[in-house]
């Protein structure tokens, strides 16, 4: 996808040591854009710095963060500040599945910690950079799995009857409904947020997943898209002017579509940006 000239402006891509979230960054780089790359694991992050770096020809600077710990979301949004005034393009990315409920450090179930309250807390934490930094986009990478969640607040957790997929899916429904409650906080502000199902991609987001599962999805690969395939709907948002001020909307193949009905229903965001808060410790 070709894009506009991003020179001046600051991108942080969340997940971006592999797949789609590293592609995006290559081609967010590429365009002029200002690239922080965030990882978990240090080397990793180093090696697909590099790698970034190389494929853009300019240099990318990198952060690491654990998406999985509430204080680590802190620590890096409070260094992110003190570097950082602005930020036009944010793309929360990062997102894992658990084979078995595993808890967070926070004692939050993994997949909703990492998945939902993980761009929450994040995208709160540096809404003032990113507000400043109008006109500007926040891009969530959310799934198609999200029309099959459900969202019981007495069981957010799934305390009772864990599954992969249910959990994934509550994660994701989570993704879409928080996008719409806070296009709907940022209306005015020359900022827009938007989240996509970005394809079936080929990538390494369902190693969590059970070994039965492993020949089925080793067969999946061959009819799936390339993560840069991928990335093309993440960079669609990110940065196309096809999309400017739009906000607010859930995209699939680089269009717009309806969401779930669950998505769609506003008391529903609400009161899971209010719980959301309450989980991260964020004042209303």
């Amino acid at each position: 996808m070709k894009l506009p000239d991003l020179t001046g402006r600051r991108a942080l891509v969340t997940g971006a040591t592999n797949g789609i979230g590293l592609e995006a960054a290559v081609e967010l780089a590429r365009a002029g854009a200002e690239v922080t790359a965030l990882g978990r694991d240090a080397a990793r992050t180093e090696a697909a710095v590099a790698t970034i770096a190389e494929r853009a020809g300019r240099p990318v600077a990198s952060a690491l963060c654990d998406f999985s710990s509430q204080a680590d979301i802190r620590r890096f949004a409070a260094e992110f500040r003190e570097r950082h005034d602005r930020l036009h393009i944010l793309v929360n990315n990062a997102g894992g599945v658990f084979n078995e409920r595993t808890l967070t450090v926070d004692g939050l179930e993994a997949t909703f910690a990492v998945n939902h309250l993980g761009y929450f807390l994040l995208t709160q934490l540096l809404l003032d950079r990113i507000v400043a930094a109008a006109p500007a986009r926040i891009v969530v990478v959310a799934s198609t799995g999200h029309y099959r969640g459900t969202m019981d607040f007495d069981d957010l957790g799934f305390e009772k009857g864990y599954t992969i997929m249910r959990a994934y899916q509550r994660s994701k429904l989570g993704n879409v409904l928080y996008t719409r409650a806070l296009a709907r906080r940022l209306a005015g502000t020359g900022v827009t947020v938007n989240a996509l199902h970005p394809g079936g991609v080929a990538t390494n987001i369902w190693t969590g997943a059970p070994g039965w599962a492993a020949p089925i999805l080793a067969l999946a690969k061959w009819f799936m898209l390339t993560p840069a395939q991928g990335a093309e709907r993440i960079l669609q948002l990110a940065a196309s002017p096809q999309v400017e001020g739009l906000t607010g909307l859930y995209f699939s193949d680089l269009r717009a579509i309806a969401p779930s009905a669950l998505a769609l229903d506003d008391a529903l965001g609400e009161r899971l940006w209010t719980e959301s808060e309450r989980l991260v410790g964020l004042a209303p």
